[in-house]
């Protein structure tokens, strides 16, 4: 490993988290940054822009306008710090024992920067496959940004990119699987009244209680009877009710009430098969709770797009060489939510695989090892020699 490399890595890095672009915000003034640094080393770029133009993703191509190349993707944005004890500015990079702190360090600004540090390399060599990158803005805040900007890769250029490594935190291990996730919210409009009244009302509350029950009674099904996969724990999709609000005194009968939920599926399940199973025994519901109180409503809605899973096989291409240019044969799945199943539906070969230990991620404190650049770095000089033309065969390891 240079240490030319790791050293521009850092200030790379350092630059990045000097950016403080939370989930929803304009990402402009980074992408401003990272344009610049394109520009220098003359590499074309596009750019695919929210309906306000006040947020925009960016991809760009290095090397040949050729079938069979592989995508680098990473986000932009990080989660709040409000309400965290930090030993430091959490939007300065500080270097201690071996570690880079500030926000976004380990997710996922560390990846970018290595990519960036990486662009010298892949402009000197001859490549005969071609080497994108494409980063995204509010992936944390439900992943908005990558279905578009998968969309735009694979119609933009007349070649067709194969592969995608989501450089998501995972200790540089591949990851070859995630769960899907869609948040939901469910309000019940009952009748308000005195509490003796229970049995002449209608509880929003109560029927919220009867709603959540159907969500548990659903998930023992799923884990009894449904699809498995082994390669996720637990192994079945997963439904959770994590916040109900409603009511205003003990003996108040509630007229309204709203929860949140949320459905983790596995790639074997469909989760709009899930939800339309829950719609349709609303309206069951409802038709009942009419007879008793005629303007009982209950309605639901998808708090945002839902996240794709990703079920990459292990026998996919992706995966082979993966485990080449990392030298880790190990395969594991992640829980959290990523961009990589929206990339996966665009038929890009996906896997996920980048440094850092997401257990550090969206906490006070958070930090990256160099070790874990320094093994990005190793990982993404691989993959450029893999690529080529005066050294694809033999991997560095």
């Amino acid at each position: 490993m240079q240490h030319t490399q790791i050293t521009k890595t850092k200030e790379f890095l350092k630059k990045l988290i000097s950016y403080d672009v939370l989930g929803g915000q304009s990402n402009l003034e980074i992408i401003q940054y990272i344009t610049r640094i394109l520009e220098a080393h003359k590499v074309d770029y596009h750019f695919v822009p929210n309906e306000n133009n006040t947020k925009k993703s960016l991809f760009c191509r290095i090397g040949p306008a050729v079938d069979g190349g592989l995508i680098l993707s990473g986000h932009t944005d990080v989660v709040p710090v409000e309400g965290q004890e930090w030993h430091s500015g959490p939007f300065e990079m500080i270097e201690k024992d071996g570690k880079l702190f500030g926000r976004g360090s380990c997710d996922m600004k560390g990846f970018l920067a290595c990519c960036l540090a990486s662009i010298d390399n892949m402009k000197s060599r001859v490549l005969t496959k071609p080497i994108y990158f494409a980063f995204s803005y509010d992936e944390e805040i439900g992943c908005l940004a990558g279905p578009a900007l998968a969309e735009a890769i694979k119609n933009t250029y007349t070649e067709r990119p194969e592969f995608a490594i989501i450089g998501e935190p995972s200790n540089m291990r591949p990851v070859i699987g995630q769960k899907g996730i869609c948040v939901l919210e469910t309000t019940v409009k009952g009748s308000a009244g005195h509490s003796s009244r229970i049995m002449q009302e209608v509880s929003a509350v109560h029927v919220v209680a009867k709603l959540i029950i159907w969500l548990e009674t659903k998930m023992e099904k799923l884990s009894t009877s449904g699809n498995k996969n082994e390669r996720f724990s637990p192994s079945h999709t997963t439904l959770h009710c994590g916040m109900v609000k409603g009511g205003i005194a003990p003996n108040v009968i509630a007229d309204t009430c709203t929860f949140y939920w949320d459905i983790r599926v596995i790639p074997e399940d469909n989760v709009f098969v899930i939800i339309d199973e829950f719609i349709s025994y609303t309206k069951e519901l409802e038709s009942e709770l009419k007879l008793k109180y005629s303007e009982t409503e209950i309605n639901t809605r998808i708090n945002h797009p839902p996240v794709p899973p990703l079920g990459t096989s292990e026998d996919s291409e992706i995966v082979s060489l993966i485990q080449k240019i990392t030298g880790n044969n190990a395969l594991s799945t992640v829980s959290y939510a990523a961009e990589a199943g929206q990339f996966a539906n665009e038929g890009f070969k996906t896997v996920i695989c980048g440094p850092g230990d997401i257990s550090q991620a969206h906490r006070a404190n958070e930090f990256i090892e160099i070790s874990q650049l320094e093994a990005c770095l190793k990982m993404l000089e691989n993959l450029v020699d893999t690529f080529s033309e005066t050294n694809n065969v033999t991997t560095k390891r």
